[in-house]
């Protein structure tokens, strides 16, 4: 905490004994420990914050909630990247692979053109990768830190779900996964949605070929999953082939009349489609109505730990406030604020016996 504050004080004399005439670039509105928070970092939050929350259709008292709390939930993530320092957690080899998954996403060959593609999009590469790894390093503090601790009963498992089984209720449905093989591949220069030529007859066959051998594979004990990360051209390759859940009526009738019919776990044969030949496996087969508790039991458990999470992490974060040194400029207002928090102030001058200033030495934090 001393260092913090030393710190922190060498930064802000300096900034208060600088020239007149010196050039003003950013104006600080925040600072935490050794970090500061600018007023143009906080403006690009509140207008990227505002924005989502409009294409979520928020209403006026929401943005306006939302617009009171850019400030805190900045001075929130510093202090949880710098926790996430004292714990040592560096997010730099989860970083590179959620930038790889990103990449295969986009169905990009290399980072080279997932960099070209944010900067074509008027993003900075190095702000991404950035924004990114904070997200990574928060989450990993709030797991550790947090998550670890919220504990939820049988008794409350009961209850939630006795309470909430209404919206428990659902349709019957299908869970897929697919293996797409397709007879034509985009060339290296095609741009997307560009139409693919006709396969030739011999491009069928070898499509044809190479799914029925990894039809064999999979009946031969290899993971549905494994298969589709390794052989599958379609875009949910990376995900394993995840298609998501279907309703009755969302599917072509040729791959809905198979796959109702199946159960949990079921893989089809080799169905020719205008993409290529694919092979679906049915990951979940739900029937209609309430669901038994023991069928959502992760479900519920997951709602309660969201439920009691948001409480938690906040009176985490005014712990880490309290043990911190924050300073918030005059004119802002940072509502996750303690009331035992420590902030700065400027001690005035006195006049010695000789005329001369003295500086008070007896109080550098005031208590509010």
């Amino acid at each position: 905490m001393r260092n913090f504050v030393a710190s922190s004080l060498v930064v802000f004399a300096f900034a208060l004994t600088a020239s007149a005439a010196d050039t003003v670039v950013e104006e600080i509105v925040a600072r935490i420990n050794n970090s500061i928070i600018t007023r143009s970092e906080m403006e690009k939050s509140k207008n990227q914050i505002l924005e989502e929350a409009r294409q979520k259709g928020a209403t006026p008292d929401d943005l306006k909630k939302k617009e009171a709390d850019v400030l805190r939930d900045l001075i929130d993530q510093q202090l949880l990247i710098q926790k996430g320092t004292d714990l040592g957690i560096t997010a730099d080899t989860e970083l590179i692979k959620r930038l790889d998954e990103i990449r295969k996403n986009m169905n990009l060959n290399s980072m080279e053109e997932l960099e070209k593609a944010a900067e074509a999009q008027g993003v900075s590469y190095e702000d991404f990768k950035q924004n990114l790894k904070n997200n990574i390093i928060t989450q990993s503090v709030i797991g550790r830190e947090v998550g670890s601790h919220i504990q939820t009963s049988a008794e409350e498992t009961q209850q939630f779900y006795d309470e909430h089984k209404k919206e428990l209720e659902r349709p019957e449905q299908v869970a897929l996964s697919e293996i797409l093989i397709a007879p034509v591949k985009p060339a290296p220069n095609a741009k997307e949605g560009d139409p693919l030529p006709d396969p030739t007859p011999e491009q069928l066959a070898t499509a044809e070929k190479r799914a029925n051998d990894v039809l064999a594979e999979i009946k031969k004990g290899m993971k549905f999953e494994e298969a589709a990360r390794k052989y599958s051209d379609g875009p949910t390759a990376s995900d394993g082939g995840d298609l998501g859940e279907f309703q009755r009526g969302a599917l072509a009738k040729e791959l809905e009349d198979r796959t109702w019919a199946m159960k949990k776990g079921d893989v089809t044969d080799v169905i020719r489609t205008k993409q290529g030949f694919i092979i679906l496996k049915v990951e979940e087969h739900t029937q209609a109505g309430i669901p038994p508790l023991k069928d959502v039991n992760g479900q519920v458990q997951e709602a309660i730990y969201l439920k009691k999470l948001q409480p938690a992490l906040r009176a985490y974060l005014t712990k880490l406030r309290e043990d911190a040194f924050i300073d918030i400029k005059s004119g802002y207002i940072d509502t996750g604020a303690s009331a035992n928090q420590t902030s700065p102030i400027v001690v005035a001058a006195d006049k010695g016996p000789d005329g001369k200033d003295v500086k008070k030495k007896k109080k550098k934090f005031l208590v509010f």
